[in-house]
């Protein structure tokens, strides 16, 4: 009896620590998943109290190393969660294996105002990078989440003063097969038109595009379409009481003059035309033409963090 009520404990601990499961943030009768130019294939909120002893919240990017099948997660926080996860028409499997804190190359924590971590990206070796916002810096990491080196930023971002003010640093961060890592202020710097978003390879490239209509319209992740465009996160959020426009957008590099870039709207969510989007942050390539996102929630009640799972089908 004392051990058949042990395992009902464990089991119903399980139940209420963790969970996976489905939710569709398309407006109420919408029957298609296809909306402009990608199908959501599958769409999932994750809740995990904790995962390694590591509390799992406010999620801001993500990074596939698909050999492994593993999904990576970063949090604002400075916390690397890692999980085995495959995808196919739908998530086939999502379940976490461990968690640790980025540490400092001699194993050290880091500070709490130097662990603003908001961008993830695997390059073509498999090694994992992570950009910080507060103090901009760009730094391969192990799979436990130790600082193995620093990178040198180009002069445009390589200090916070240049940056538009203190929470509006490095936001996005990507490998692209020719340019290398690259990466994006989540707001123009100061030095840049406020009308233009720029993405910055650390090899010196640049890349500038004019900003969406939308008001507070600000870049939080990037990834590599397959043909070697640009597909960049934007978020549109000015209030409580205001609409959240969640924007997927298409740059090709090969296609600008003077440093200016026109770009594509592959899909368009307005909370104000029924899509349920939270604060969407993070963004992975799973498959050939297959990507999935992250909203980060804040550490808050009132937020989720949502995986939506999509593909792009035409552009």
């Amino acid at each position: 009896m004392k051990r058949s009520l042990l395992l009902w404990l464990a089991l119903s601990w399980s139940w209420l620590a963790a969970e996976v499961y489905s939710v569709d943030i398309r407006p109420a009768g919408m029957k298609g998943r296809d909306v402009g130019s990608i199908r959501i294939l599958d769409q999932k909120e994750l809740i995990f109290p904790a995962i390694s002893g590591q509390h799992f919240s406010e999620i801001s990017d993500l990074a596939y190393l698909k050999n492994r099948h593993w999904l990576f997660m970063i949090s604002d926080e400075g916390r690397l969660f890692r999980f085995q996860a495959l995808f196919r028409e739908k998530i086939r499997e999502l379940r976490p294996l461990d968690a640790h804190r980025l540490r400092k190359k001699s194993g050290k924590k880091l500070k709490k105002w130097r662990r603003d971590t908001e961008g993830l990206c695997l390059d073509a070796k498999g090694r994992l990078y992570v950009s910080f916002e507060e103090k901009p810096r760009i730094a391969r990491i192990s799979y436990d989440g130790r600082i193995r080196k620093y990178l040198k930023l180009p002069k445009a971002i390589d200090s916070m003063k240049k940056m538009a003010g203190k929470n509006k640093g490095l936001e996005g961060l990507t490998w692209h097969s020719k340019y290398g890592l690259v990466t994006a202020a989540e707001y123009p710097v100061k030095a840049a038109k406020r009308t233009m978003l720029t993405l910055y390879s650390l090899r010196g490239k640049r890349w500038s595009y004019r900003r969406g209509k939308e008001p507070n319209s600000a870049v939080t992740a990037l990834e590599v379409l397959p043909d070697g465009e640009f597909l960049i996160l934007e978020r549109s959020y000015t209030g409580p009481l205001d609409p959240m426009v969640i924007t997927l957008r298409a740059l090709d590099p090969r296609h600008c003059r003077d440093g200016l870039c026109s770009t594509r709207v592959l899909a368009h969510l307005d909370s104000s035309e029924g899509w349920a989007v939270d604060n969407f942050e993070g963004l992975a390539r799973v498959g050939k033409n297959r990507y999935v996102m992250v909203s980060d929630d804040n550490d808050n009640f009132y937020q989720k963090t949502l995986l939506v799972y999509f593909e792009v089908v035409s552009r």
